[in-house]
């Protein structure tokens, strides 16, 4: 009895929680969380104290409290370096290159994947062409560059087929910019690819049915159903890669160049690598450095709300 005048007082409520009893109730899973927000800390937080570096002179020794201010002195001779200026351009050709192909090779394969039948047959091709996002670059350069060598099994191949002579792709400054890319795509495109696949998943059958009632072809349908379902995914993908527009991907540029290219391959991660630890430029690498992060913040801003504006995609 009591049980069902209960369930008439509050038929379908759930009784409120006061914020206190909000708090306590998953403790546990404040605890969970604790250790990660630890390291986060501990390893994100505290090394932006090295961002003082920038503005300084600085010596190990002395270090960060005992080394001389000198302001903006970094930043005026980063400007005034035509070298700086030249990595800035090789670092947003990359990175805006990458993002294109990999935004339009993933879009047109994942079409391309969806019209075959035998899910067999397209289950191992969305495998193999995945399975490369699982190897590190280490991994990838050491086999690139086996493969690219002038005595490599690419040049091999061109030799006996084409008859030209081998091409110097890792030592020729226009063949490195062709071999970041190409590399890149073919590594990393088979992710993408499963995001527009699992955007196709959500197509919903009705609409193909009613379009072939109607007397549309395959082809049609494409044009007029499945391209309009993946717009949406696809300004999502495009606006948060800008954020990464100057990240062109040290791992693979530093595993790939040499000194032959600096001037068309090298990148503002490895300029700072060289200059930070190799030369003992410490104050220099941290202000190129910090430029890059304040730029690259901008454009991670810009790019939450373009895809807010257009593709009603948020996270907060």
């Amino acid at each position: 009895m009591e049980a069902n005048t209960i369930q008439q007082v509050n038929p379908g409520k759930t009784p409120r929680l006061s914020g206190k009893k909000k708090v306590k109730q998953p403790w546990m899973l404040h605890f969970m969380v604790l250790p990660a927000a630890v390291m986060v800390f501990i390893f994100s937080y505290i090394p932006m104290g090295g961002i003082l570096m920038a503005f300084q002179d600085y010596k190990p020794k002395p270090g960060l409290l005992g080394s001389p201010w000198v302001g903006l002195k970094h930043f005026e001779y980063m400007w005034q370096n035509d070298y700086f200026l030249q990595i800035t351009w090789n670092t947003l050709f990359f990175a805006g290159t990458k993002i294109i192909m990999n935004l339009i090779i993933p879009f047109f394969f994942a079409l391309l994947l969806n019209e075959v039948r035998k899910m067999a047959l397209k289950r191992t091709i969305q495998t193999l062409v995945y399975l490369p996002h699982f190897l590190s670059w280490v991994t990838l350069s050491g086999i690139l560059i086996d493969m690219l060598a002038q005595t490599g099994l690419i040049n091999q191949f061109i030799s006996s087929v084409f008859g030209i002579k081998p091409i110097f792709f890792l030592g020729d400054g226009s063949w490195f910019r062709f071999t970041i890319i190409f590399s890149d795509v073919w590594k990393e495109f088979g992710f993408n690819m499963i995001i527009f696949l699992a955007a196709l998943s959500g197509i919903s059958p009705s609409l193909y049915e009613a379009a072939e009632v109607d007397g549309a072809g395959r082809w049609k349908q494409t044009i007029y159903i499945t391209i309009p379902a993946l717009i949406p995914i696809a300004i999502v993908v495009a606006t948060l890669a800008l954020g990464n527009v100057l990240n062109a991907n040290f791992d693979q540029v530093f595993n790939l160049y040499s000194p032959l290219i600096y001037q068309q391959g090298d990148i503002i991660d490895t300029f700072v690598y060289r200059e930070g630890l190799l030369s003992g430029q410490f104050s220099f690498a941290t202000a190129v450095n910090l430029f890059k992060s304040a730029i690259s913040l901008i454009l991670i801003v810009i790019s939450y709300r373009l895809a807010y504006r257009f593709a009603g995609y948020r996270i907060f």
